[in-house]
């Protein structure tokens, strides 16, 4: 399916054959409806650019934006001024104007997100979660349950977990069942937040591998990494973000 724009393309002399997605002068503030309409800037012109086989750590204080920068970046926020474009199966996509099904249709195969919690379904097994993006894609379900079950082997994920229900896990087997969810599809972008910080040691060093061998194989990675080993083992460069002070506003 071809995903329409609203802009013709990202400006093509500031990128290079190998640039996977291009954030530009990204503005974003929150309206505090709850507190008398109060305005609460958070990204003020944050650009990034990055290509096939980088890894980018956001980095900065709490509070400071990068989560929300994320979260733009995989559309779950929308932008206030600013561009983000985005190589989907080849073509510029422009994706703060996209529609939510086209954005989708980039989720499903482009950009992968592993957030640090795990939206756990009751009474549907651990294997059945991490399989879900590839059988979203129409992966035969016999192959997608075997490259999960690989990847939870080598994540040291017990076998007796796989047919249960994540309700009760623990906070380290939640995270190696999000990693698996999207290591499992081979998406082109990874967004990746705190995506270690509930492992043990050895299963850290496992998903630092892995992430490893993505990025050597030209996945872009971009990621909020508070673990230093993590940041030094994996990470080319750091977007420093900073906190926007400035006077509160409402209206």
């Amino acid at each position: 399916m071809m995903l329409i724009t609203q802009n013709s393309s990202p400006p093509l002399a500031e990128l290079s054959d190998k640039t996977l997605l291009y954030a530009n002068k990204i503005e974003k503030q929150f309206i505090l409806h709850d507190q008398g309409g109060i305005r609460l800037p958070v990204l003020q012109g944050m650009s990034l650019k990055i290509d096939a086989g980088e890894c980018v750590s956001l980095t900065g204080e709490s509070g400071a934006g990068k989560s929300t920068f994320m979260r733009s970046l995989y559309g779950n926020y929308g932008i206030d001024r600013g561009e983000i474009w985005v190589k989907h199966e080849q073509s510029w996509v422009d994706l703060p104007h996209l529609e939510p099904h086209e954005i989708i249709a980039v989720r499903h195969k482009t950009i992968g997100y592993v957030s640090q919690f795990l939206r756990v379904i009751p009474r549907v097994p651990a294997l059945d979660i991490a399989a879900e993006p590839l059988l979203e894609l129409g992966i035969d379900l016999e192959f997608a349950y075997e490259k999960v079950k690989q990847l939870f082997a080598r994540l040291n994920l017990p076998e007796r977990l796989w047919q249960l229900s994540p309700t009760t896990f623990s906070g380290g087997e939640k995270q190696r069942i999000n990693l698996v969810r999207a290591l499992a599809v081979d998406y082109p972008i990874l967004l990746l937040d705190e995506t270690t910080s509930a492992l043990d040691g050895k299963n850290r060093q496992i998903a630092i591998e892995l992430l490893a061998e993505r990025k050597a194989k030209g996945v872009a990675l971009i990621g909020i990494f508070h673990d230093r080993e993590v940041r030094d083992r994996l990470c080319d460069r750091e977007l420093l973000f900073q906190r926007i002070n400035s006077n509160l506003q409402s209206d």
